[in-house]
Formats: C-alpha cells, sequence, structure tokens
C-alpha cells in the first residue's frame, strides 16, 4: 500500500499544468517587454511585467503541489509579495514616461498586445477547473483573468493613441495595469493570511 508521501495523480497533473502556463507566460514576458522598450510604451511595459509576475506565480505555486498548508501560506504570501514590488515597478516606469514625454507606437502595441490576449485566454482555459482549488492554483488563475484584462485594455490604448495622437491613454492603461497587480497582490497577501491561520489548527500531514 503507497504510503501517505506518495505522489498524488493530482498533484501531477497540477504540476504539468503549471510548467505549461508558466513557460507560455516567461516567453511573453521578454516578448512584451523587448516590444515595450522599443516601442516607449508604458502598457506593454507594464504587460510584460504582469506575464513576469504571473510566471513567479506560477514557479511558486509548483513548489507548493502537494505540500502542507503552512507550506502553501507561505508560497502564497510570496507570490503576493512579488506581485506588490512589480507592480511599483510599473508606476515608477509610468511616471517616467510622462517625465520624459516618451511617445509610444502604435502598431507595435497593438500587435504585441494581441499575440499576448491569446496566449493568456490559452492560459486561462488550462487554469478555469482549478479556479476553486488551493489557494495557489486560485492565485494563477486570478493573474490569468487579470491578464486578459489587462492586454485588452492594451490594445484599446493602441487605438486612442493613433485615433488622439497622444501618448496619454498608454500611460494610463499603465497605471491601471499596477493598480490591478497591485490590488491582487493585497487579496493574495490576506487570503495567505488566513490560509496561515488555519495551518495553526491543523496538524501538519507527513508529507509536509
Amino acid at each position: 500500500m503507497a504510503g501517505c508521501c506518495a505522489p498524488k495523480a493530482s498533484d501531477r497533473q497540477q504540476r504539468q499544468l503549471l510548467w505549461t502556463v508558466l513557460i507560455l507566460n516567461a516567453v511573453m514576458f521578454v516578448v512584451e517587454f523587448c516590444a515595450g522598450w522599443l516601442a516607449q510604451s508604458s502598457g506593454l511595459l507594464a504587460d510584460s511585467l504582469d506575464m513576469l509576475a504571473d510566471a513567479l506565480v506560477y514557479g511558486v505555486s509548483l513548489y507548493a503541489v502537494g505540500k502542507s498548508l503552512q507550506h502553501k501560506a507561505r508560497a502564497a504570501m510570496l507570490n503576493g509579495t512579488l506581485q506588490l514590488t512589480l507592480g511599483t515597478l510599473v508606476l515608477v516606469d509610468v511616471i517616467q514616461n510622462i517625465l520624459t514625454g516618451a511617445s509610444p507606437n502604435a502598431d507595435i502595441m497593438f500587435s504585441i498586445a494581441f499575440v499576448a490576449l491569446l496566449v493568456n485566454v490559452l492560459c486561462f482555459a488550462l487554469l478555469y477547473q482549478h479556479r476553486q482549488g488551493d489557494i495557489n492554483l486560485r492565485a494563477s488563475w486570478i493573474c490569468s483573468r487579470n491578464d486578459m484584462l489587462a492586454n485588452g485594455g492594451v490594445i484599446l490604448s493602441a487605438f486612442l493613441v493613433t485615433w488622439l495622437g497622444a501618448a496619454w491613454p498608454d500611460w494610463l492603461i499603465g497605471t491601471v495595469i499596477a493598480l490591478i497587480i497591485m490590488t491582487s497582490a493585497v487579496r493574495i497577501i490576506r487570503a495567505a493570511k488566513a490560509t496561515t491561520n488555519e495551518s495553526d489548527k491543523v496538524p501538519d500531514s507527513c508529507c509536509g
């Protein structure tokens, strides 16, 4: 009879899923960051850092698969802290672009944001069935959902930049994405604290 620490089929499936979405987000982070830098777009850079935050979230979530509630809570706390830090960096970039008067390239913004949207729709579909799972899988699903909203915002801002001939829509969407990241981070941190309180009442299993 298998011991209590034998790997579960569900844990293996979760790891495979998290590796898939981690790789997709890591690749898109590199693509979006480079494009955002070339296009001088706060929106694209913000979206790329959102992708990086997600990749980090998935990496930490991989660590937490099969672990005790206490380990899961610590992983979620790290997830939230990382997202809060990256959200702050996005706001710094927006302020810098406003001060320097950087003018974004709308064509690059639209094309790259559209590709990122397709990637995030795929990640969202893969994670959807786990939206009611443990705290780290819920955090992963929330990240994917927020990403689709952010991608749509960048696409809209690209149209507005072209239509209005102004850079402020790009600065605005960069700020909105930063606030979305930071709000999600706070929610994840609160959930992690609640899980920590719960884990204090439940003894760890032999797999912890």
